[in-house]
């Protein structure tokens, strides 16, 4: 048994490796550790970029959460020496009645955020890489860019360290049980004790915390990289936004400018449910057929040769929100991080909160939202 740790956090993906920097630059004493060696593309935060919004489309409840992770990314850009955002605009397109244009609309309004209402035609005016229908219309926010998820977990993980973390590598949670003063956690590596357990495994969290009997499914999802068609001009960072598209009713697909490895698509919330240790990482012809078939509908001059892919998992709750909070069993143990396909740009603010909760502190947001037990 090791010397007893202020916080173990189990997990080093995106929520977790912030957690642990946020704790260690409080000075506390931490412990965190994975199953792999972040940052790595066995999980959610992986493939070069993420996008960052606030006209958030999901709910407005988001927005005041989001503003706040806006600054953590740059306060750990600031510490790091890491450039981890670039700034492109956002773009959400879709019909005007639809659940992407009218959930952006809405939270741009409720929360005042500068935003501009584009016809298609103004659409492909601007960003003449798409090619709207002619029902379409656009929300666009000036503030939306991208992240780098695995410069990001990498960047943390380094300042945790920096403060006095200690953080291993491929050693895996077994399990954990309150003790007096705290808790006994488990790995493959030995045992530790600490005041507190914060659990961030995301794909793996059903299989860590069964007790829970969470509703959780995971969803494999393809990352595609093209190498423009025709008119790179209009794919490069400068010119094209990131985007969320509302293709047919309630189904969206997304992308990132050519930042010097292809233009970035993928298909949101679709994919076949898998467990993470047993899934197929080859992706099909029939996969990359599907994707073409959209591009050639909405941006068909971004339909050149396919230059990459990637899988990666979204870990879906049955409402899509997050989950987040003290396990309903132990006020030693802190349970968050399946974030249902849209979590990443909010990870710098969650690791905050993370850290405050597993140290008795009041994180400052009303997390109800995201409750462990509204399922129960």
């Amino acid at each position: 048994m090791t010397t007893p740790f202020d916080v173990i956090v189990a997990g080093l993906g995106a929520m977790g490796s912030l957690t642990l920097y946020q704790l260690a630059q409080r000075g506390h004493r931490v412990l965190g550790f994975d199953r792999f060696s972040p940052p790595h593309a066995m999980g959610s935060s992986h493939g070069h970029s993420r996008i960052i919004r606030e006209a958030y489309f999901e709910d407005p409840r988001y927005v005041p959460l989001v503003k706040r992770a806006y600054d953590c990314w740059d306060t750990l850009e600031r510490q790091s020496g890491v450039t981890l955002f670039r700034q492109t605009g956002g773009l959400m397109l879709g019909p005007p009645d639809g659940m992407l244009v009218r959930g952006a609309q809405l939270s741009a309004e409720l929360h005042q955020l500068p935003h501009e209402l584009l016809t298609a035609r103004e659409v492909q005016q601007r960003f003449p890489a798409f090619r709207p229908d002619a029902n379409m219309v656009g929300v666009f926010e000036p503030r939306a860019g991208i992240l780098s998820p695995e410069l990001a977990i990498g960047a943390a993980l380094h300042m945790a360290k920096s403060f006095g973390a200690e953080v291993q590598t491929g050693e895996t949670l077994l399990g954990w049980r309150d003790v007096e003063g705290g808790v006994e956690v488990t790995t493959t590596g030995g045992r530790y004790r600490a005041a507190s357990l914060v659990i961030t495994v995301g794909a793996w969290t059903t299989d860590v915390a069964q007790e829970l009997a969470l509703p959780l499914t995971v969803q494999r999802n393809v990352q595609y990289w093209f190498s423009p068609l025709r008119s790179p001009e209009h794919f490069t960072s400068d010119v094209l936004p990131v985007f969320i598209s509302e293709y047919d009713t309630g189904h969206s697909w997304y992308g990132f400018p050519d930042v010097g490895d292809g233009l970035k698509l993928a298909l949101h919330h679709y994919g076949d449910t898998v467990h993470p240790d047993t899934m197929r990482r080859e992706v099909g012809e029939h996969e990359v057929d599907f994707v073409r078939e959209i591009l050639s509908r909405y941006m068909p001059d971004a339909n050149g040769p396919l230059l990459n892919s990637a899988v990666c998992l979204y870990t879906n709750a049955p409402d899509e929100h997050f989950l987040m909070g003290r396990h309903p069993q132990s006020d030693h143990v802190v349970v968050a991080s399946p974030c249902s396909g849209h979590g990443f740009k909010f990870a710098s603010a969650i690791g905050e909160i993370l850290a405050d909760l597993s140290t008795d502190r009041d994180p400052g947001f009303d997390i109800s939202l995201f409750s462990l037990t509204r399922f129960s």
